[in-house]
């Protein structure tokens, strides 16, 4: 009965999306259109149906021409680094011939203008600024079959890692990087989030380091960024969260977090297992294991405090994690909690007036509103069905999951 019930939510997301995608103004990956075309894609692959790729070209197609026709906007999130993510990705996994370097090729000085603009001005984002240019760069730096643009990719990436290391702060065997946490009222400290945070540049250098060509450039910094995260555990080890979303300077105390891709214990235990992978690290591969067993335990409302169904912070953001997890580990308790919050999913899917069910909860404007994309509504809903029907998690690399 629930496979059916998902299988009829996949149906009723292609359709919704097939019909509204030209709503959604923005091309990135996670809010943009090409993110939309990414799920038609992987549900063509899962029902072995040509017309579902069929839309996901003419979707695709149709971001491509809003850049020919003259959109600049270059966010990974919502633009043109995000676009050239999905290209590449659809590439590599044999959806599609995109020819990426001598699409993307002339992108790239652009984008790699605005990374530097952007850590100039101390934004590593990994949605909204240099750390998402970063990203699509060090994809097409492990795929383009061009030695040249390769070399070229070499180069932007090692400028990322000494901007980095210029913004960054040192303490004993730390690393930390001050960040706004509140824009409306330039309160700054140091966030530990997956989305915005800390938890990003860990994330991010430990790809890196996985290639001999920037060990050593990374290798320090990558371990400092490490040390300090593990220092933000709370005292309180029997508390509801075991990490904050940020800490301040100069302020002590236990902070709870709720369950999610984007803020605490999730982002911070994947980027943490990320990492012990690549350094081969098994003290933190153990501690990185113990967070995301604690997280699979919250599943009271009081405890895990998710509101909305979409991968940002939602349902089915946190089962895409535990199922990436329980697939690379095989640990029970992963699937067992990746099961639980589909179910969750589905039973949130409560609104008459939304997409197949579902809104996402926006938390300053105190309402409920319908999404499209896939960060936050049910294109990345679906992928993560999909993902869940067919265990093939490929696509949550652009989340920094996989």
């Amino acid at each position: 009965m629930e496979k059916e019930l998902l299988h009829q939510k996949l149906s009723e997301i292609h359709a919704i999306l097939k019909e509204k995608y030209s709503e959604n103004d923005q091309t990135g990956v996670l809010a943009g259109i090409s993110g939309i075309a990414l799920f038609h894609f992987y549900y063509a692959k899962y029902t072995d149906t040509d017309a579902f790729a069929d839309t996901g070209v003419e979707v695709l197609s149709s971001s491509i021409d809003r850049i020919n026709e003259g959109f600049g906007f270059p966010t990974y999130c919502s633009g043109l680094a995000g676009t050239g993510w999905v290209l590449d990705h659809l590439e590599q996994q044999g959806f599609m011939d995109a020819e990426s370097d001598e699409l993307l090729g002339e992108l790239d000085p652009y984008l790699y203008r605005v990374m530097r603009s952007d850590m100039k001005n101390g934004n590593y984002d990994f949605l909204h600024g240099a750390l998402g240019y970063g990203f699509y760069f060090f994809k097409r730096y492990r795929n383009t079959v061009s030695e040249e643009r390769r070399q070229i990719y070499e180069n932007y990436l090692g400028e990322l890692v000494v901007l980095l290391l210029d913004l960054a702060e040192t303490e004993g065997n730390t690393v930390k990087w001050l960040s706004t946490l509140v824009p409306e009222t330039g309160e700054t400290g140091y966030n530990l989030s997956l989305s915005h945070g800390m938890s990003s540049i860990v994330n991010f250098l430990s790809r890196l380091y996985a290639y001999e060509t920037f060990r050593d450039q990374v290798g320090e910094m990558l371990k400092g960024g490490i040390a300090f995260i593990r220092n933000c555990r709370n005292k309180d080890q029997n508390g509801i969260s075991l990490f904050p979303s940020w800490v301040k300077a100069g302020e002590e105390g236990d902070s709870v977090s709720r369950l999610a891709w984007c803020y605490g214990d999730l982002g911070i235990g994947i980027s943490l297992w990320q990492a012990s992978r690549h350094l081969k690290d098994e003290e933190l591969h153990a501690e990185a294991l113990d967070i995301l067993r604690h997280a699979a335990g919250r599943t009271s409302p009081e405890s895990h405090m998710v509101r909305d169904a979409g991968v940002c912070h939602g349902s089915y953001g946190n089962a895409q994690m535990f199922n990436r997890m329980y697939s690379e580990t095989g640990e029970q308790i992963f699937r067992e909690a990746a099961d639980f919050w589909i179910r969750d999913g589905l039973e949130k899917a409560v609104h008459p007036d939304g997409y197949s069910g579902y809104k996402q909860w926006k938390g300053r404007e105190s309402e409920w509103k319908e999404e499209l994309n896939l960060l936050e509504g049910i294109a990345g809903i679906g992928l993560s069905i999909i993902s869940h029907l067919s265990g093939d998690h490929s696509w949550d690399e652009c989340l920094m999951i996989g």
